[in-house]
């Protein structure tokens, strides 16, 4: 696994849990197969932007600043005219001939979270890994 996709995995399990400690992002990465060392897991949260927040109840937890969540990029998203989800599903309306052009900057970025694409004319299907997955896209994109 190259850099970029370890980051990429670091980001969905922040999105996705409550991660408080470096010791315990360590551990889920070991459960998705990942083995990293602690200072090669310190490198990668700086490279990334982690912050840690607090809760109301004053637990700490890692999150992403507001500029690495972001998966589509603003000039992407001048693309869409519309987003529906349906379960691990989302369709993207676009102006003609521009859904393919959209497809293909999904499909170049290879993440592991979008299973495929499916472009028309003007609609395209992008399909999640999950359904939560396709629930941070869809909010990603509104």
């Amino acid at each position: 696994m190259n850099k970029r996709e370890r980051h990429q995995t670091i980001k969905q399990i922040i999105r996705l849990e409550k991660i408080a400690t470096q010791e315990a992002l360590k551990r889920r990465l070991s459960e998705e197969g990942i083995v990293v060392t602690q200072a090669t897991l310190s490198r990668d949260l700086r490279e990334i932007g982690l912050m840690k927040h607090r809760q109301e109840k004053g637990q700490a937890f890692y999150s992403l600043s507001q500029q690495s969540s972001r998966y589509f990029k603003p000039i992407v998203k001048k693309y869409i005219l519309s987003v529906s989800r349906a379960a691990f599903m989302l369709v993207i309306h676009t102006d003609l001939g521009e859904a393919d052009v959209l497809a293909n900057f999904i499909d170049s970025k290879n993440d592991a979270n979008i299973l495929g694409t499916l472009a028309g004319a003007d609609t395209l299907l992008i399909i999640c890994k999950n359904e939560e997955i396709a629930k941070l896209y869809e909010q990603d994109l509104f």
